[in-house]
């Protein structure tokens, strides 16, 4: 069986933690731990966000901006590098659970968007740390950055327009009819744009990594997308008394209520799922890094299929 699996880049990174090598070899490893038993028996594409990757990258260039005095580097490469850094840290604690024989790759990907795409003028994309106020306020006046609530706290957010072409398709093809598991599309791959004479250019901009992993889920015939995150499955009533767990859904279902999950965090994962679901056939799934097992077993997290009518929702604990 073929799948996509997407890991979020605060299951990578949680809230709340030192940006820290380490911490990331810790999170890293813990998720290919998981990762390897599936990765083991299937064949396997998987891309990673990097929200809290590429703003640390971003503060680090904007701090040699101001020392230097220097233009910091746009998001485009910084999104390249995180692809590599992050591909890296998966690639060597993926292989020390595989078996040495099956080859792991790491693929720098591309990603087309519409530069007329409206995402450009609403930011929604959250990077980078949480900041109080005060700090948020400072940085906005400073660097001329966009902040929106996250949570109790504020945090920077970018352009997030939708990828619409992977240009590295037929390569992650021939690397998977190798045996190779690829490790694409991070961070939503990195945003380019066709100017004048067909010439690409990067963009500033971070495409959201579940609906890259859409496309190239459809791009490859995945039977399935999965999507780790950081929490269990999709709820409807988030933080409420009447907080319900979605168990299994039809996708036309879901995308009735979509209004009901937070842009910039579940919505995209659901709008994903159910795009992926309703142009293949197959299921998505979207649930937390230890349980993608049960979430392939129809057990545990949010799965999207046709095979049901409506909405079904876990059992409360």
């Amino acid at each position: 069986m073929r799948m996509v699996i997407a890991i979020g880049g605060n299951a990578l990174l949680r809230r709340g933690e030192q940006m820290t090598a380490d911490k990331q070899h810790e999170n890293v490893r813990l998720a290919c731990t998981h990762l390897g038993p599936i990765v083991a028996e299937h064949e396997a594409v998987i891309s990673h966000g990097n929200g809290p990757q590429v703003g640390l990258l971003a503060l680090q260039a904007a701090a040699y901006e101001t020392q230097e005095h220097l233009p910091s580097y746009p998001l485009d490469i910084l999104g390249a590098q995180t692809e590599g850094m992050i591909g890296y840290l998966i690639e060597l604690e993926l292989g020390n659970v595989l078996p040495f024989e099956r080859p792991l790759a790491t693929l720098l990907t591309m990603i087309e968007v519409d530069p007329n795409d409206d995402a450009f003028s609403n930011p929604t994309k959250f990077i980078g740390p949480l900041y109080e106020t005060s700090d948020a306020v400072r940085l906005a006046n400073e660097k001329g950055w966009v902040f929106k609530k996250d949570g109790e706290s504020l945090r920077r957010v970018v352009p997030s327009p939708r990828p619409r072409r992977i240009f590295e398709l037929r390569q992650i093809e021939w690397l998977l009819e190798k045996g190779c598991v690829v490790i694409c599309d991070g961070g939503g791959g990195i945003p380019t744009k066709y100017q004048d004479e067909r010439q690409l250019a990067g963009v500033e901009a971070v495409i959201d990594k579940d609906h890259a992993s859409g496309l190239l889920a459809r791009g490859v015939s995945a039977d399935w997308l999965l999507m780790a995150t950081d929490v269990d499955c999709v709820c409807l009533d988030w933080g409420m008394p009447s907080q319900r767990g979605i168990a299994r859904a039809n996708p036309d279902s879901l995308m009735q209520i979509i209004s009901e999950f937070p842009d910039g965090s579940m919505r995209p994962k659901v709008i994903a799922a159910c795009e992926f679901v309703n142009a293949t056939g197959n299921r998505a799934g979207i649930g937390g890094l230890t349980s993608l097992q049960g979430v392939l077993d129809l057990q545990q997290g949010t799965v999207v299929t046709p095979e049901v009518r409506g909405i079904e929702f876990h059992r409360p604990q």
